[in-house]
């Protein structure tokens, strides 16, 4: 199956990053320069879910999941999941911005991830059963790119390392590292490239021993760049303390991020660049709250409490970094490959 969609996600296990509020806004900023997005909500906390849908349709959404009439991520692996089947199909909700579509996300995902522990040692044995479950949401989504056509597939993950994470990114093209102005920031970019020097090693492990004809992950997710947000400003430009760690966030970038995954393949990072910001979002108080409550991006907002000054800020900030992703990632060359045929796809 040809995937011609540019698959990426912004990845921190760190919490408090605004992984959410990044996706929504990169993803509406996207469809707004014209290009058609998949919102993908694999965080089992549903927050991206209940950035578009008020809670009463999101409590609906989760109580028929388990049904046919179901159309949320946990519908579609709950098959694999209960060693029913393969994945379910399911068609994704439009939102209120144009050409941004979204999947939502379940609370039940965290079934799946326990599932997805064991699927991983059983592809080191070389089992068909766990290299079907590790590839499941790659293969759903391709399918749904058959139909709706996307340029861009954005994933909303959840702040772990954990299994369901490491498919995600195993399966992206490009990632993003959303970043706090902080200590904690800084502490938790120690972890983050070795892990997925880890994972990215022991797909390719897993790829040179999988049965011929296998539905194989990317397994080479690219590092485009990091983006700091939430940030105090002092006139014009950042206060002090964030900017000060701003600087120390930079320089772990480079040295637990860049030159890891260096080691890996020098194609994993961006080439000849001594800084990697793709953009900056500065905090927005209010207006990220009235942007959520209305599931709107924050330069649509309307009300007290928006100014249009404000709305200005968001919307040129986020049309910058849509811009930037546009002119660098690059469409996929090719779908999905089957292990022992480069030229065969699913």
């Amino acid at each position: 199956m040809l995937s011609q969609a540019i698959r990426l996600c912004l990845y921190n296990h760190k919490g408090g990053v605004g992984k959410t509020t990044l996706t929504v806004n990169i993803g509406a900023a996207l469809a707004e320069k014209g290009h058609r997005v998949l919102l993908v909500d694999s965080d089992p906390q549903c927050n991206l879910t209940a950035y578009f849908f008020d809670d009463e349709s999101v409590n609906d959404l989760l109580d028929r999941s388990g049904t046919k009439s179901g159309r949320t991520l946990w519908t579609a692996v709950a098959p694999i999941a209960d060693e029913l089947g393969d994945f379910q199909p399911i068609k994704p909700f439009e939102t209120a911005v144009d050409r941004l579509l979204i999947i939502p996300g379940d609370i039940r995902l965290s079934e799946f991830e326990q599932d997805l522990s064991d699927s991983w040692t059983d592809c080191f044995k070389r089992k068909l059963g766990g290299l079907r479950a590790t590839s499941a949401l790659s293969r759903l989504l391709g399918h749904i790119e058959s139909e709706v056509r996307p340029d861009f597939v954005l994933y909303d993950t959840g702040p772990n390392i954990g299994p369901l994470n490491r498919v995600i990114l195993l399966d992206c093209d490009y990632f993003i590292v959303p970043v706090a102005c902080d200590l904690f920031s800084v502490r938790a970019l120690a972890t983050l490239g070795q892990t997925l020097k880890r994972w990215i090693l022991d797909w390719g492990t897993i790829s040179s021993l999988a049965p011929d004809q296998t539905y194989l992950l990317r397994g080479n997710p690219k590092y485009l760049g990091y983006i700091p947000q939430r940030f105090k400003v002092y006139g014009q430009s950042m206060a002090h303390v964030p900017s000060y760690y701003l600087g120390k966030v930079r320089k772990q970038l480079y040295s637990d991020i860049i030159s890891v995954l260096k080691e890996v393949d020098s194609d994993l990072v961006p080439p000849g660049k001594a800084d990697t910001q793709l953009g900056q979002v500065k905090e927005f108080n209010s207006l990220v709250q009235l942007a959520q409550h209305q599931g709107v991006p924050l330069w649509h907002v309307t009300g007290a409490g928006a100014t249009p000054y404000q709305r200005d800020e968001a919307a040129q900030e986020f049309a910058k970094i849509a811009g930037v992703l546009a002119t660098h990632c690059m469409p996929p060359n090719q779908g999905k490959i089957l292990h022992g045929n480069t030229n065969k796809q699913e």
